[in-house]
């Protein structure tokens, strides 16, 4: 099996087993957001619950 690269640019396994993400909306029409708005758009997320097998199936070897 192939990892899929788009998807290990993407998401990063934790030690829990949990995959984490980037947020969007950080990249561009910056000046309009609010500073606190922007913190938290640099802070990781994580994957869903639901999306959570999907993405494991993307990166076999993470």
């Amino acid at each position: 099996m192939k990892t899929n690269r788009a998807a290990a640019k993407r998401f990063r396994r934790t030690g829990s087993g949990l995959f984490k993400r980037s947020k969007s909306h950080a990249r561009h029409i910056l000046t309009k957001k609010a500073s606190k708005r922007m913190s938290d758009l640099h802070r990781y997320a994580y994957v869903s619950k639901s999306d959570q097998k999907r993405v494991e199936r993307l990166l076999p070897y993470n």
